[in-house]
């Protein structure tokens, strides 16, 4: 061997030494963040770390919008014969992913089913359909109630007493309402069916049934409902008229702009880190009953995977919502631990023993139901928004929107009944 050949060797050699080797399995990953913030750096740090413990796995995690942009991309790119081996999309996705034939359950790639009994009943409800389990829980909230503390004292309320029934709430409102302060602002756009489906629930009345194929819009409680949320604002003056911006009320209640505001979990951190003055976080208040929906997104593993893709998909997912790293996920933005030994952890029983707050949403799980979910999800819920907007800005009354609703729900619902 001349020398020219030697060196060629050696460098060859050394390259191969140097260079790592490369992943075994490619995984492409979409998901949403619904509440702002920088949580695509949280997410890349935990992916990272999951890299770094399987050398043979390489993850491109997508942040792609909000849930309902996360869906369209995430769906383009698997039709588009892009790679897309799994997503979080919304918990409420499932019956139709299921109806389009895109997810499998997990039951047939767990080995070990005491795994899916691990995370809480109640986020669970909106994966397991027809016996099967179609989603994992990730970022999984419940609506709760933030408040200014400060305001409070100032009004001449009590800092640790926030309103726990109906009466409560608007009695407060009045008393915060001033200075060009609301008492309250409840978000009615970006997700306006989810804070009615809380109302509905305290009210004592379901918006849905439990299989997907029923909507009860036009029952005489639900429109009762509606017609309370217009008169916070119409009636009694402590919310402002018209509709109220999901994605500017964190900031609009940081700056002083109202005393309460009605929003998901996943604000906590954002809020906790921003705040300039004395906050308070309370599970939501009750008329007939206590309760909320919860929300978010599950991990969803799509179909047209090869056996080694999924393998390594679902070990991904283990990942991410296995006790340490939930916990993270929960510290880092105020999301939910997704499973009761999440809170078990050291950092998380640290945490939450330093700012109670982060245990609201999960105490809440005890009085919450599976977030609005239908076949036709996206269209029906649509129909839903619509009319809680027509009737909060006065162009239809409650009745005849949720009316209107009702009956394209039924068009639309007919068909899988």
């Amino acid at each position: 061997m001349n020398t020219l050949k030697k060196v060629s060797s050696a460098i060859a050699l050394a390259a191969s030494i140097a260079m790592p080797a490369a992943a075994e399995t490619e995984l492409t990953m979409y998901y949403p963040i619904a509440v702002g913030g920088a949580l695509t750096e949280v997410v890349d740090g935990i992916v990272a770390d999951f890299e770094a413990a399987n050398p043979d796995i390489s993850v491109t995690a997508i942040y792609s919008g909000n849930y309902d942009d996360t869906r369209v991309r995430a769906l383009s790119a698997i039709n588009s014969g892009e790679p897309a081996q799994l997503a979080v999309m919304f918990s409420i996705d499932a019956y139709d992913l299921i109806e389009q034939d895109l997810i499998v359950p997990f039951d047939d790639l767990v080995s070990d089913k005491a795994w899916l009994d691990s995370f809480y009943p109640a986020l669970m409800a909106n994966g397991k359909i027809e016996g099967k389990t179609w989603g994992i829980p990730f970022q999984r909230s419940t609506i709760v109630a933030y408040y200014n503390k400060d305001l409070f004292r100032a009004a001449g309320l009590d800092p640790e007493a926030p309103p726990t029934s109906w009466d409560d709430l608007i009695s407060a409102g009045k008393a915060l309402t001033k200075d060009g302060t609301y008492g309250l602002m409840i978000p009615s756009t970006g997700y306006p069916y989810w804070m009615f489906q809380a109302l509905a629930i305290q009210n004592g009345k379901e918006v849905m049934s439990n299989d997907g194929l029923t909507t009860y819009f036009d029952d005489q409680t639900v429109v009762d409902t509606l017609d309370f949320w217009k008169s916070l604002s119409s009636e009694h003056g402590i919310m402002p008229t018209g509709t109220v911006e999901w994605g500017t009320l964190r900031q609009a209640f940081l700056e002083g702009q109202t005393a309460m505001m009605w929003h998901s979990t996943g604000n906590l951190t954002a809020v906790k880190k921003n705040a300039s003055f004395d906050f308070g976080v309370a599970e939501l208040p009750a008329n007939v009953r206590k309760g909320s929906p919860t929300g978010g997104g599950n991990f969803y593993i799509f179909k047209d995977t090869s056996d080694e893709e999924k393998a390594a998909a679902l070990k991904l997912i283990e990942f991410m919502t296995s006790p340490e790293q939930a916990a993270t996920w929960s510290i880092a933005t105020g999301y939910m631990g997704v499973s009761p030994a999440a809170y078990e952890t050291d950092a998380l029983k640290a945490y939450t023993a330093e700012f109670p707050p982060a245990l609201v949403a999960r105490n809440q799980l005890e009085n919450a139901v599976a977030e609005f979910s239908t076949f036709e999800t996206a269209r029906v819920r649509d129909g839903l928004n619509n009319a809680i907007q027509s009737a909060l800005t006065g162009s239809k009354s409650s009745e005849d929107a949720l009316s209107e609703a009702q009956s394209a729900a039924d068009r639309l619902l007919k068909a899988y009944r």
